[in-house]
């Protein structure tokens, strides 16, 4: 599988990307469902602390025992649970980060995060000692880089002035196109996207609609009512009928330059290799990116949003 830098790191990450949230917490067919993935040239693998709270990071390790090198592991911070009695809390203080990364690489079994993201954030944090807990770890060798999972327009813009950070998480798909707005501003800062959500909830998966939750039927999805989805994705699979809606989606996100690779979940093998195939298709042309932005609508994250 192909594989593309992610920002300036010199980490070089496959084009698909193992989300590991859906694994669930049975062990034995979350760990076959990694090192399928690792058979067949996925070796970006993205967990998180929060994840079962710990469980993940634990069942990813496991998978990862004796193939350590062949990965970039990716995790998460922020989601505090050690001190509430119940759920979780937001922390991204220095002292909190520094703490966590050692429970995190304790779980993983690992010595070192290749790629560790603090995991939401908002523009009352405070920011200068999360990044300064990031650059001390990369300099005592925890991490290799560090970024942000976020959609916040005021915490990405601080993130990019005042951090070293490779990589924006930010959910990206065909129904949701507001990374693009974003894309000549992280270009320029050699920052990465890693698209979470590319299937938007399995409905640009081959089941399309038959996805949909009942939230959605009721409320539509984003910008989209209900309606306009049915008629937006019957119209995509009319125009584009002789690529499959799994191929398109991702292949869609990937035909961004600025995009790093895409995070997809799976819970099963056969999901994967469905994915697998996706992303190993051919690129879509520009006549076809072109035709797929004239089929979905374009939109833009809230400017007041923390």
């Amino acid at each position: 599988m192909d594989k593309r830098e992610l920002g300036n790191s010199g980490l070089y990450v496959s084009k698909l990307g193992l989300g590991c949230m859906s694994l669930g917490t049975e062990e034995q067919s979350a760990v076959e469902i990694v090192r399928y993935a690792l058979d067949h040239g996925v070796n970006y693998l993205d967990t998180a602390d929060l994840y079962d709270f710990g469980q993940n990071e634990r069942i990813v390790g496991q998978a990862l025992k004796g193939r350590r090198d062949e990965v970039v592991l990716a995790t998460k911070v922020g989601n505090r649970w050690d001190d509430v009695d119940d759920g979780w809390r937001w922390d991204p203080s220095k002292s909190y980060i520094e703490k966590a990364v050692k429970d995190s690489l304790h779980r993983l079994g690992v010595d070192y995060i290749d790629l560790y993201q603090l995991h939401g954030g908002t523009i009352e944090d405070p920011y200068e000692e999360a990044i300064e807990a990031f650059e001390t770890l990369k300099k005592e060798g925890l991490i290799r880089a560090y970024g942000i999972s976020s959609i916040r327009p005021n915490v990405i813009k601080r993130f990019l002035s005042h951090a070293d950070i490779q990589s924006i998480m930010m959910q990206y798909s065909l129904l949701d196109r507001r990374p693009e707005e974003w894309m000549p501003l992280l270009e320029e800062h050699g920052v990465s996207i890693v698209a979470r959500g590319p299937l938007a909830k399995g409905m640009l998966s081959e089941r399309m609609l038959a996805k949909a939750s009942e939230n959605v039927r009721e409320k539509g999805y984003l910008d989209y009512s209900y309606g306009e989805l049915e008629e937006t994705l019957s119209s995509i699979k009319e125009r584009l009928g002789s690529r499959g809606m799994n191929e398109l989606a991702l292949q869609y996100v990937l035909s961004q330059s600025t995009v790093a690779s895409v995070i997809a979940g799976a819970s099963s093998k056969e999901q994967l290799a469905q994915n697998i195939e996706a992303v190993n298709g051919e690129p879509l042309t520009d006549g076809e990116v072109k035709l797929l932005k004239d089929l979905t609508k374009s939109s833009r994250y809230d400017a007041h949003r923390d």
